[in-house]
């Protein structure tokens, strides 16, 4: 399982490391809680042993009141699927849950966002997600952070044992995957350090479609070393548009990306404004009517404008369930977690799928250090050129250390290392064939480790 050899029973070992009042807090959450039979299910799982559970598991009371009262879980996200993922997180015994959302409440939530009634509308939802988990839930704290994800520092991150990702977004995913592996710790011989590691389980859906994957970032492929898993954004070409539309969806974009800037010059279109949404579907109607093409509605065009792919309550049920189990998993380890990507698909019937991913062991994200090799004799210069090239969308004016060594930092520190900019990296590393060079630059959450070879 992705979670072999330690992170069920790290995570446990993190949470005993928290302070007394965190446990005391946790012991108090329980109190009154006692509904005959509540945790019956959850009895069988964590207080008797088992022929398929983890290998760190321990039945028992103490692994029990780990879940109750110490672990601490973070979900990204209160919409569709984060709303199924707080309610399902509380059920399973998890009493310590923070939610972070920048959005606020649309009318268009309502029909499958449970938690959110009309009256909510216009309010934050990670705000009236926690109030609403907390009424129906007793013992479960839940607490809500109306802000963007990048507004928290890293140090607020580290504080949780485990965070689930309810996002619809590639890139906040990304930007969570590179808070979680920045965590990570390696030694000289780039061997992990287990008790580093901060694991994630992430969900998403797209209509019937939906997915639940595991992530031990340093021991099962990060968000990163799966990017190709997401296809790329459907663009028409505009010569179909303009000249041989065949669907409803090019009628659409016709009307949005040409006749826009044609009738409308110097007029920024909104697609949240219902006035212009109404135009782009009258101008679309009038040329499908023309080219007999059917299937133009005001849904279908707010759709395709908006890049909305329908949501589907069930698909964010099964998917938040499948989320929720591999948590409890994580914390308790009372079950062989998954391995580590499962795929649903409702389309026609009920088909899921588990594929067991690898690892980039070259990922800049999760790697103990991309690899690099270079002639003794090039510069510390042409070095730096090299992870510029390999890697334009991470570095653009890097800094670069090695061990205790200022090779080459921008700022304050330029031009005291600006001599060695032409030195030959052989020299740079005192005649060694090898070494780890930390890279820092603007555009990187955490230091890019590379690791040179010279010939």
């Amino acid at each position: 399982p992705p979670l072999r050899g330690t992170p069920g029973g790290g995570a446990r070992a993190r949470a005993r490391g928290r302070p007394m009042e965190a446990e005391e807090g946790g012991a108090q959450a329980m109190e009154g809680d006692e509904l005959p039979g509540r945790w019956a299910d959850l009895d069988r799982l964590l207080l008797r042993p088992g022929n398929l559970v983890g290998p760190d598991f321990e039945p028992g009371k103490d692994t029990k009141d780990v879940l109750h009262q110490l672990i601490h879980v973070l979900v990204v996200g209160a919409g569709g699927l984060g709303c199924e993922l707080l309610k399902d997180l509380a059920l399973s015994g998890i009493t310590q849950i923070d939610v972070i959302d920048m959005d606020t409440i649309d009318v268009s939530n309502l029909n499958r966002q449970f938690l959110f009634r009309p009256p909510d509308v216009g309010h934050p939802k990670a705000v009236v997600a926690a109030r609403r988990v907390m009424e129906r839930v007793p013992g479960v704290t839940v607490t809500p952070h109306f802000c963007r994800i990048e507004d928290k520092g890293l140090e607020w991150y580290e504080q949780f044992h485990i965070i689930v990702l309810g996002l619809d977004s590639v890139e906040a995913r990304g930007y969570i995957n590179q808070v979680a592996c920045g965590f990570l710790r390696w030694g000289e011989d780039g061997e992990l350090d287990r008790s580093s590691v901060k694991p994630m389980v992430d969900g998403g859906t797209e209509g019937f479609k939906g997915h639940a994957r595991v992530i031990v970032p340093g021991v099962t492929p990060c968000f990163q070393c799966t990017m190709w898993l997401f296809p790329p954004q459907v663009n028409f070409p505009l010569c179909t548009l303009a000249e041989t539309p065949r669907s409803a969806a090019h009628c659409i974009e016709y009307a949005h990306l040409i006749q826009w800037g044609q009738e409308r010059p110097g007029e920024k279109f909104d697609a949240d404004d219902a006035d212009h949404m109404r135009w782009v579907y009258d101008k679309a109607a009038l040329r499908a009517s023309q080219f007999g093409i059917p299937g133009v509605t005001l849904s279908h065009t707010q759709g395709v404008v908006k890049n909305i792919v329908p949501a589907i309550p069930s698909t964010n049920a099964i998917v938040a369930a499948a989320c929720a189990l591999e948590t409890v998993k994580m914390a308790t380890m009372c079950s062989a977690g998954m391995e580590n990507y499962m795929m649903y698909v409702g389309t026609a019937g009920v088909y899921t799928h588990t594929v067991k991913y690898e690892r980039d062991e070259e990922c800049p994200v999760c790697s103990a250090g991309v690899p690099l090799r270079l002639g003794s004799r090039q510069t510390l210069r042409e070095c730096i050129g090299c992870l510029v090239a390999k890697y334009p969308e991470r570095l653009a004016e890097p800094s670069v250390s090695c061990g205790s060594q200022n090779l080459y930092m921008r700022g304050v520190f330029e031009e005291e290392t600006r001599p060695n900019l032409d030195k030959a990296m052989g020299e740079l590393l005192g005649g060694a064939d090898s070494g780890l060079l930390v890279v820092n630059d603007k555009k990187l959450l955490n230091p890019l480790r590379v690791r040179l070879a010279l010939e």
